[in-house]
C-alpha cells in the first residue's frame, strides 16, 4: 500500500488548487454568473431571459421582451457592477443585451 502525503492542509486550498490545475475556473465563473443573475434579476426579469452566455469578459443576456432589453439597457453598468460584487471578484467587463 502506498503511503499518502498528509500535508494537513485546508480544504479550501486543495480546492482551489485542483481548480487551478485543472483549468476549470471559467466554468466555475459562468455558473456563478448564472446563480447572480437568478438572485439579483429576480423573477420578473427571470422569466424573460432566456439565455446567460459568459465569452471572454462580456455577458451576452437574451431577452425576450425588447421593453425589458431597452429599461435593462439604462442601468447596463450598474448592473455589471452588481454582479461583478454579487461573484466576489471583476468576472464582467460589458454586458450585451440581445
Amino acid at each position: 500500500m502506498a503511503k499518502r502525503n498528509n500535508d494537513n492542509k485546508p480544504i479550501e486550498d486543495i480546492l482551489k488548487e485542483f481548480v487551478q490545475t485543472n483549468n476549470l475556473q471559467s466554468g466555475l465563473d459562468k455558473v456563478n454568473v448564472r446563480e447572480a443573475w437568478a438572485n439579483l434579476m429576480g423573477n420578473g426579469i427571470n422569466n424573460y431571459t432566456t439565455a446567460l452566455e459568459l465569452k471572454h469578459e462580456t455577458l451576452y443576456v437574451h431577452l425576450s421582451s425588447s421593453v425589458l432589453r431597452e429599461e435593462l439597457s439604462y442601468g447596463n453598468e450598474k448592473i455589471v457592477k452588481m454582479l461583478n460584487e454579487a461573484i466576489g471578484k471583476e468576472v464582467i467587463k460589458k454586458l450585451v443585451l440581445r
